[in-house]
C-alpha cells in the first residue's frame, strides 16, 4: 500500500476514534486529562508490544532526532495537542471540533515550506486554500 492509504486510514481511525473519545467523554463524565492518560497509556502497551522488535535504534539514534521527537511528538502533539483537543471535545460539538482540528496538516505543510525547504507551488497554495475553506463550510455556523 502506498502512503495515500496510509494517510487516508489514519484520517479513518482518528475520526472514528474522536466518536468514540468524545462518547466516553461525556458518558462517563471524564475530565479531558485523564481521558489522555487513558488513550496514552493504551497506545503506550500496544504500540510497545508492536515496536519491540526495533527497540534496539534507540541505541544508534542521534540524542538530537530523539530530542526533535520528543518535543514534537510528545509534548506538543502528544500532551499540548491532545489536551487542547480533550478540552474541545468535551464541550464542542463533533461538527465543530473535528474539521478544525484536523487543520493539522496546513501546520505541517506551511512549516515544511518555511523552514524544510518544500516547495512552494500554486498547487499546494490551492490545496490549503480549498481545505480551510472547507472548513469553514463545515464549522462556521
Amino acid at each position: 500500500m502506498g502512503p495515500q492509504w496510509f494517510a487516508l486510514l489514519t484520517a479513518a481511525a482518528w475520526g472514528i476514534g474522536g466518536y468514540f473519545e468524545k462518547k466516553g467523554l461525556a458518558i462517563g463524565g471524564v475530565p479531558p486529562q485523564i481521558g489522555i492518560v487513558v488513550r496514552t497509556g493504551i497506545a503506550f502497551l500496544l504500540l510497545a508490544a508492536v515496536s519491540a522488535p526495533q527497540w534496539r535504534t534507540l541505541t544508534t539514534a542521534s540524542p538530537k532526532s530523539l530530542l526533535y521527537i520528543a518535543i514534537g511528538g510528545g509534548v506538543l502533539a502528544g500532551a499540548v495537542g491532545m489536551l487542547c483537543f480533550y478540552v474541545a471535545l468535551r464541550n464542542g460539538s463533533l461538527a465543530q471540533v473535528m474539521p478544525i482540528a484536523f487543520t493539522s496538516p496546513l501546520f505541517g505543510v506551511l512549516l515544511g515550506m518555511i523552514l524544510g525547504g518544500e516547495p512552494v507551488t500554486a498547487r499546494a497554495i490551492g490545496g490549503m486554500a480549498l481545505t480551510v475553506g472547507g472548513i469553514a463550510l463545515l464549522s462556521v455556523r
